[in-house]
């Protein structure tokens, strides 16, 4: 069990056995990746439900690309289980692939990481140099800085007992061409044995580069800073979204115009950044930026213009409902879409309940209609519509996530069973035009009145 000198051998030729600790919208994909690569895989969680569905061969996540593609129970090297004590000792190679949130006053959370940790650690095989590799996102030194005294307080020694690694998850869910198996892998380790190792490990998983980059820091900070990037990016275009309307401009025309030029890279503004992972990981730069000392400016600025967006966009439908004459308190607004991101049926972390919560504010009723998602995934302040062609009596309707099948729906019809036929398009994705050729009078994020 664990490393060996003959390692990359049994890793190129999928002769070893990997445990994945947390079958979420990561680690679910990952140990069905490593199944599929011809490797032996425990997959292991503390949800029982969880570990029930996958055990039936469905999928607990709400990423659809994960469906059909989950091994069906009885599958040959395909264990799934909810002891971490019966995996553990079995693994050669061990992924944990736990949430790395953050608490109600926007620290990072990094309980989940310690536990499975000390969970993992206390199961290993002495002298087994077990590698535990972390793959959720987190800032430089928190691997090291959360695992090693862990490892120490139960006596055991790194580099005989076990051997530590970090190797962040890339993958998009919702996306089947970035998927466990075609993205580029980066791996960090203070053992450049380990880390090459790992290498021929990772080779046999994706398709793409996988590289190793040096000391746990490096991969740490490479994935901390892909998603800050983007958050930055986003940032700006949300930030111009404010400002272009009331120079009674339309930032899409700006974009638009700007995109010509070939080093331009284009974003779109949104009624918010959602997910696990932009809205998330830049307060893990800026804490670990406030520990050593340096002000995170432009992150803290940039998280500050997405985690406002709702806000910002709750105003102006207030506004374009007064000026449509809507009464103070008899506003009704359906919500096209729920979930964080297109065609993944995951309300998490959605900038739709921010959205819906400043309404809610502001004594404005709201219902969602989302197909990817079930009725108990609302909270209890929105109602959750069934069946989008029983929609009637709203007085404006806000496309918030760009399901296909929120697209699609057949807008003549609508048009005529709304109190007042407004639209308001939340990711620009609409044709505005086609809409007031309709009869709808059309709105958007970044439009003027």
């Amino acid at each position: 069990m664990g490393w060996s000198p003959d390692f990359s051998e049994k890793a190129s030729s999928g002769k070893l056995s990997i445990g994945v600790i947390g079958l979420g919208y990561v680690g679910l994909p990952t140990a069905i990746g490593f199944h599929d690569a011809g490797f032996e895989v425990w997959g292991v969680d503390i949800s029982q439900r969880t570990i029930d569905m996958i055990l039936r061969g469905q999928n607990p996540t709400g990423d659809p690309d994960v469906n059909d593609i989950i091994p069906v129970p009885g599958s040959d090297r395909w264990n799934i289980t909810s002891s971490i004590e019966e995996a553990v000792p079995k693994c050669d190679v061990i992924l944990v692939t736990v949430p790395t949130p953050v608490t109600d006053d926007l620290k990072p959370d990094l309980s989940y990481v310690q536990k499975a940790g000390i969970s993992v650690f206390e199961n290993l095989v002495p002298k087994s140099r077990t590698i535990v590799v972390l793959e959720s996102t987190v800032y430089p030194g928190v691997t090291a800085n959360t695992w090693h005294p862990e490892i120490e307080a139960l006596g055991l020694e790194i580099g005989v007992d076990v051997e530590i690694a970090y190797c962040p998850e890339r993958f998009n869910p919702g996306d089947a061409a970035h998927g466990v198996r075609s993205v580029a892998r980066v791996i960090g380790c203070s053992n450049p044995t380990i880390g090459e190792s790992l290498v021929h490990l990772y080779s046999r998983l994706t398709s793409e580069d996988v590289r190793y980059v040096g000391k746990l820091e490096v991969a740490e900070a490479a994935k901390v800073i892909e998603n800050v990037q983007r958050d930055i990016n986003i940032a700006l275009v949300n930030e111009l979204a404010r400002i272009f309307p009331e120079l009674d401009v339309d930032v899409e025309d700006v974009l638009s115009a700007a995109a010509t030029k070939w080093n331009f890279h284009r974003y779109t503004p949104g009624v918010g950044v959602g997910g696990h992972c932009i809205p998330v990981d830049p307060y893990y730069m800026i804490q670990r930026a406030a520990d050593v000392g340096v002000p995170a400016e432009l992150i803290s600025a940039a998280r500050t213009v997405n985690r406002t967006m709702p806000l910002h966009v709750a105003g102006i439908i207030n506004d374009i409902l007064y000026k449509a004459g809507v009464p103070l308190g008899s506003g009704k607004v359906l919500f096209l879409g729920w979930s964080y991101k297109a065609e993944v049926g995951d309300p998490r972390e959605t900038p739709a309940e921010p959205l819906a919560l400043a309404l809610h504010n502001k004594s404005v009723h709201v219902t969602a209609w989302d197909p990817h998602l079930n009725t108990e995934d609302f909270p209890s302040t929105v109602e959750c519509l069934q069946d989008i062609n029983s929609a009637e009596g709203f007085d404006l309707v806000v496309l918030v996530t760009a399901h296909q099948d929120c697209l699609s729906i057949d807008w003549n019809q609508l048009v005529h069973k709304m109190r007042n036929p407004i639209v308001y398009d939340g990711r620009r994705v609409l044709d505005l035009e086609h809409l007031e050729s309709l009869g709808w009078q059309a709105h958007a994020v970044g439009r003027p009145l």
